[in-house]
Order: structure tokens, then sequence, then C-alpha cells
């Protein structure tokens, strides 16, 4: 088990006795791969194999292809029970340093102290009684079902699922749940928080909606079909309306070209609001997040339905669609999305129309890949990454050994930057050849891309790496043979289509154009091959997430110490559901709400900012000091000036890319940390403004880490073999969950844990996959330098980073200091 001591939650069920076949099984490769094993030659004498690793292009089968392995049903769990009890001595550290640090910042005094101590000690000593129960249990009588051994099945499907991390914040929230029920829990209260757990009923949740006749228009197709290009000609037409798109670039672009056609039209996201001068009525691009449920328009153009499935944003699409207050419903998507809109329709009472598209030219898929060929290259070409930093690196290299111009367009590059450099790419009279882009694209983006080329066909998702599903390789891949882009369309002029008629027809003047797919490397493209012959599965649910009226009324049930991320970890326990209905899951809310708990702030402003679009998972403390101030800021209600913030590293725009420890690399991803810091201040601005204050500073703040970000970028090179040989370590570990998934079908098999996000854009994940860029001791470094700790000091302020020095001079000239 050395091997699953050193990376915990791979190999879970690697003492599991699996039956020896002729070919290894991929978690007996993952164990083993240098273990020889004595087999029966031809000639009857034993002679020793070494195991070979199964092709690449079969490394990312889905797990329904995997056929279940033959194994013991009962777990022997000695690997796992040592790991479980050593990050209970974890959590037990953990929660005395938490006990001491609240008690400074609630300024106890020292009988009330030790009191909470002696509570604590009490609390503490019954979990591990509990847990090491669990662990007797599963280990002597062979027992790990969710019904006979509860705790036990859960923190190990925390593990599996998510690692170490995941058994951390899994073990902390059965520990609160092991208290309330010793403590608080009643017969009474728990039929009282299961009734308002009942979200079987999401519909009623919007009683002005449900008041309204809407009709339903749902434009369904393959991508580059036209279906969001004819709803957003009704959208023009229309006196009042919404737009609502699933990135911060697909609503600027709508607010561009409609704003340029003369029609005046607000940019409304969760960082930025733009409002035209005269604009007199409601006519708003924004994220589907965005969207206003209490205002009453004639047209709502809801794009990309389909993610109303997605896990973890669902809950959106869902909102945006059973809550406008519109006439009239336009719905973009695929499909596979059919179906389950026309039971919700029906469910709501509202007319559905279904316009029904095709694909306007042909698409093709190249036999052959295109390797590192550069020089093979044609006008039109996109590339796609999945990581920023290999954007950069890509295009570079391009350009070093074509001479060509490359632009580049990922979702974190500010609206106006991504708008010249798709006008620039769009443009057939100039120099810009090629395009190099993220997965972005996939998501509607008007480009006149001629042929797609995969990088690769993995990505890595924010928990591990995993293949690409069918349906996003083929809205990717479907961007190829774009008729028309955004720049033709501005340069036509400002005439509106008065005409409301929804002509779903191709237009007979637009020359239909083919596009063509390929990848880099041979396997991509047999994986490419194969899905673009798929046709993904029907949405069978659609995402939900408890209103935030629900969750004060459940908090309601709770004693006011109990921290709020454990009364919304309960309610997502005990959410009963609708089977058309799944819970969306929570990702970095519950960090969020943790290093919150200790301020005295409201139910509703906690609600505020567990929704906060950032990422507190990064390595680097930064953005966990930053929140842990902000809070202080809101809970003080004073101190919100930009330039008041300790935590926030000014320093770093006068600095030198290259003066930082760790080199230009270094410097990005602190950057990049800085970056979202002030996203996170922006959106906060917005919601809290008689608190943070320096709207128009931050702004400016933001353009300047943003060049500095650039020229980071800028300096990266493309180092092929080392990005190929990372992906193919993810890659084994990813066959390796496909092995663990296969199983789980047994009679022990382990259920879904929970995941999730808010309005976290697809760019995000970029950092995610250029997280391996970074060694651990650069990582150390880092830590170092900023201040390992996020918990509040004894004087109650927030640690400043040793580095960090005063802002510069031109920060107080633009403040007006």
């Amino acid at each position: 088990m050395s091997l699953a001591i050193r990376r915990a939650g791979r190999c879970a069920f690697c003492t599991f006795r699996v039956s020896e076949q002729s070919t290894p099984s991929l978690l007996q490769w993952h164990i083993g791969a240098k273990r020889r094993r004595s087999v029966r030659s031809s000639g009857g004498s034993r002679s020793t194999q070494l195991r070979s690793a199964p092709p690449r292009a079969e490394q990312f089968r889905p797990p329904s292809e995997h056929k279940p392995r033959n194994h013991d049903s009962g777990p022997s769990s000695k690997g796992f029970e040592r790991l479980l009890l050593e990050e209970l001595r974890r959590h037990k550290s953990y929660a005395e340093d938490k006990a001491n640090n609240d008690s400074r910042i609630w300024q106890l005094t020292h009988a009330e102290a030790r009191n909470a101590r002696k509570l604590l000690a009490k609390q503490l000593s019954h979990f591990e009684t509990q847990v090491k129960t669990a662990l007797a249990r599963a280990r002597e009588h062979r027992n790990a079902t969710k019904e006979n051994n509860t705790l036990y099945f859960y923190l190990r499907q925390a593990f599996v699922d998510k690692d170490m991390r995941g058994l951390g914040a899994e073990m902390r929230y059965r520990f609160h749940t092991s208290n309330f029920e010793t403590e608080h829990q009643s017969s009474h209260t728990v039929e009282l928080q299961q009734a308002l757990a009942d979200l079987t009923h999401p519909l009623e949740w919007f009683p002005g909606t449900r008041a309204m006749q809407r009709t339903i228009h749902l434009h369904i197709g393959p991508t580059n079909s036209g279906k969001t290009y004819h709803a957003l000609k009704r959208l023009e037409a229309a006196k009042s309306g919404i737009y609502a798109g699933p990135l911060r670039l697909l609503a600027h672009e709508v607010y561009s070209r409609f704003n340029a056609k003369g029609k005046k039209c607000a940019l409304i996201t969760g960082e930025e609001q733009r409002i035209p001068e005269g604009l007199n009525t409601v006519m708003n691009s924004c994220t589907v997040e965005m969207v206003p449920l209490n205002a009453q328009v004639e047209v709502a153009v809801i794009d990309e339905i389909q993610m109303l499935g997605d896990s973890e944003r669902g809950w959106a699409w869902t909102q945006a669609f059973v809550g406008v207050q519109a006439k009239e419903v336009h719905l973009c998507g695929e499909v596979r999305v059919e179906s389950l809109i026309r039971s919700m329709c029906e469910a709501m009472g509202d007319k559905l129309v279904i316009h029904r598209y095709e694909r306007l030219g042909l698409l093709k898929v190249e036999p052959r890949p295109v390797g590192f060929a550069f020089d093979q290259l044609k006008k039109g070409d996109a590339l796609i990454l999945f990581s920023r930093v290999q954007i950069h690196a890509m295009k570079k290299e391009i350009e070093k050994k074509t001479g060509k111009r490359v632009a580049v367009v990922y979702g974190s590059l500010p609206p106006e930057t991504r708008a010249a450099q798709a006008a620039l790419f769009n443009d057939p009279d100039n120099d810009y050849d090629f395009l190099v882009a993220s997965n972005a694209i996939g998501m509607g983006l008007n480009l006149s891309v001629k042929r797609i080329i995969f990088e690769a066909t993995a990505k890595h998702d924010g928990i591990g790496k995993r293949r690409l599903e069918t349906s996003e390789i083929k809205q990717i891949a479907g961007r190829a043979g774009r008729f028309k882009s955004a720049h033709s369309t501005i340069q036509q002029g400002t005439d509106i289509q008065e005409s409301t008629k929804l002509d779903v027809d191709q237009d007979p003047n637009v020359e239909a154009t083919t596009g063509y797919v390929t990848a880099m490397h041979k396997d991509d493209l047999a994986i490419i091959n194969k899905a673009m012959h798929l046709d993904a599965p029907p949405l069978k649910t659609a995402g939900l997430f408890p209103a935030a009226e629900i969750m004060k009324r459940f908090t309601a049930l709770f004693p006011a110490a109990t921290p709020f991320s454990y009364i919304v970890l309960r309610l997502q326990e005990l959410a009963k559901l609708h089977p058309q209905y799944h819970l969306c899951g929570l990702r970095d809310q519950i960090l969020i709400l943790d290093l919150i708990q200790p301020f005295k702030i409201s139910i509703d402003d906690r609600i505020v900012f567990m929704s906060a679009p950032i990422n507190v998972r990064r390595k680097d403390p930064l953005m966990s000091l930053v929140v842990v101030e902000l809070a202080q800021c809101l809970a003080n209600q004073t101190s919100g000036e930009l330039l008041d913030l300790k935590s926030l590293p000014l320093y770093m725009l006068d600095q030198d890319i290259h003066d930082h420890p760790l080199g230009t690399k270094g410097y990005l991803g602190m950057a990049e940390a800085f970056h979202q810091s002030i996203n996170l201040y922006l959106w906060l601005s917005y919601r809290f403004s008689g608190v943070f204050r320096s709207q128009s500073l931050a702004f400016h703040v933001k353009r300047l880490i943003e060049a500095k970000i650039d020229e980071c970028l800028a300096e990266v090179q493309w180092q092929a073999h080392l990005e190929r040989g990372y992906s193919r370590k993810l890659e084994a570990q990813g066959r390796l969950k496909d092995e663990l998934s296969a199983l789980e079908t047994s009679e022990n098999s382990i259920g879904n844990a929970l995941e999730g996000d808010d309005e976290v854009e697809a760019e995000d994940m970029l950092d995610e996959n250029d997280a391996h860029l970074a060694t651990d001791t650069q990582v150390g470094a880092v830590k170092s330098a900023a201040g390992e700790s996020t918990l509040v000091p004894e004087d109650g302020n927030i640690p400043v980073p040793p580095l960090v020095a005063h802002a510069p001079e031109s920060l107080h000239r633009e403040a007006g200091v």
C-alpha cells in the first residue's frame, strides 16, 4: 500500500483481490507496472512476463465501456484505514487551532475559552469513537454499505471522488453532523428539516412567471446551423428583451453587435455593468446567472440551453428558463435537450414551438493528423488547447516557425482584447492567418474558422484529468466552416430586421462552406473520429439549487453558532427532488463559507458571498487572504477602499516580471491570483457599494495587471515533450478512474459525493491545467513569500505578506489621494 499512501485517492480499491486475467486490468497496471507474474508457457514451463500498458487510443474509454472485473465483494481496508486515521488526527489539530482562533476573534474570557476547549475535546473524542467503530465494522464484518455503515460509506466515497481533500471536507461535515445529532437533534427537528428540504416543486418558486402564458421557442440543431442567429433576429426586433449566455465573452459580443447596429443594449455580468446613455427599457445582454427574474420583457433568448444538465452550473439555466418573465422565450441548444424541455413545458403549462435546423455546410474529419508540421497549417486554422500558458506558448512557436501572425482567444481575456483578436482573425485582408484558442470557442463565439485542430482530447476539470465528452468534441469541432462572422455582421451596417417571423431556412444568398476537423496526434484523431459518429445521449435531468429563501428558513432550525457551511451541506444531504431534476454540487462555496464563518455577517450576506465566482482552491494562499479581509470589511462596514486592503500585492504593478524569486512563471501565478482578487472586489462592489467604493480604481488596477499577465505570457516557450509527458501521466490516472467506476458496480459500490461551483466560466479550468508547470519547491517558495496561514491573528488584523510594499504612487494619484 505504499503507493496508495503516496497517491491518496488514486487506488482506494487496490486492496481488493482482483482476478488474474490474460490481459492485466488497468488497476493492476497502475499499482504494479514493474511487477512480474508467472504464467504457463506453451511448453509447460513457467516464464516471467512484463505487463504492458494498453494502447493510448483506449486510455480514455468512458466508464460504461469497461467490463466489470471480478473482485472480492468486501473491502480489505488496511491502507484506507491508515489514511482515515491520519486524516482524523489532522482534523483534530485543525479543529483545536480553529477553536483557539475563534476564541480570539470573539474575545472570549479565559473561563469561556476553557469551557469551549473542554466541550470541543468531548466532541472530538465522541467523533473519534464513531470513526473507529465504523472502521472496525468494515474490517471485521466486511460491511461498507450506505445502509449498514453510513459513516464509513460517505468517508470512503469522498476519498475516491476527491482524494484526501475530499476526505478532509467530508470528515469536517460528519463531525458537525455528529455534534448536532448528539446535542440538538430530535425527531421533530428532523421532520422540519426534511419538510424544508423538499425541493420537488421548483416551478412554484416563481409565482409571477407561472401567472403568465409564455410561448417557448426551442431552436435545436447541430453547431453552425443558425440557431442563435435566428433567435437574436427576433430579439433585435423586440422593444424589450434579454440575452443570456454562458460566458462573459458571448454577452459582450451580443452587446457589441446590438449597439453597433444602433440597438441600445446594456451589458450585465457579475463583474461589470455598462448601461448606454438614454436606455429607458430593459434590453440586457448578460451572463445566465445575472438574468433579471423580476423584469417583464417581450423576448428572452437563453443560449446553450443544454447546459441546464450541467452538474455544477445547471441551476442557472434552469432558473433562467423557469423564472424569466418573457412573453416569448427562445432556447438555443442541442437536439439532446428536446425531450427534457418538452416535459418541463408541459409541467409549466407553456406553449412549446420547436424549430429544427440542419448544419449550414458539411463537416469532415480529415484522415491524417497534422503533427507539429506548422508549415503545413492553412489560413483559417484554429488550434484548440486547454491551458492558457500553452495557448501563448503555441502562439509564439507557430509565429516563429511560419512567420505568420497568430490570434488568441480564451475566456479570461478582457472583452475588448478578445474582440480585437477575433476581428484580426476574421479579417481576410491581413496576415493573421491562424487562431490558437481554448474550448471557449465552442460556446458560440462567431469566428471564421475553416479547420479545427485539437492539440489534445483530454482536459483537467478541477478534480482530475478526463477525456472530453462526445458533446464537447462535437460542439468544438462544429465551429469549423462558419458561414458568417461577427466581423462581417458588424460591417453590414445598422439596419434592424423589423419582421418578427422566425425563418429557419438557410439564406440562399449565403454560400455554405465545408468545415474540417483533425488533431495533432494520431490517437486523438481516432477519438475524435469516433465521437463525430456518435449521438450524445438525451438529457434526463435539469440542475437545481435551493433558493435563498429556502436556505434562510432552513438555517432557522439550527443554533446560532452552527457553521453556515454545515447547514448548506445538511440541506444538500436531505434534499428531496423530483426525478426530472438533479441537485447541483458545491466546490468553492463551502471553502468560502468556512473562511468567512468567524465574522458577524448576516445570512443574506453569507449567501451572496458564497456565490462569488472565485477559486480558493489554489495552492497559493492569496485568494484566501483576500476573502478573509473583504469579509472583515463587510462585517465592520468600513475600510473597503482598495488602497487600504493589506492582502492585495499592489507592489506587483511596479515590479519587473523577471524580478520575482521564481522568475516569470512565479510572477504569472501570483498575478493571476491578484487578477482574480480584483475581479472579486468588483463583483462585491456591485452588491455592497457602500463598503467597496473604489470601483473605478479597481478597473484601472485590473487593466494594469492584465498588461503584466500579457508580458509574462509573451515569454512562455512551447515545450511539447514536457506537456505531452504530463498529459500521458494524467491519462493513466484517468484510466484508473474508469477502472474504479467499473468496480463500483458491485453490491458495495459507492454513491456520488457533492460537487459544485457557481458562476465559473469554462476558462477557469485553464488555471487547473497550468498547475503542473510549478514544482512543489516553487509552490513552497510562493507560500513562504506570501504567508501560509489564512487564520486571523490574535489582534484581529489580516496578515500582510512580507513582500508586500506600499501601493505605487500612480495608484494614489489615480484614486485622488
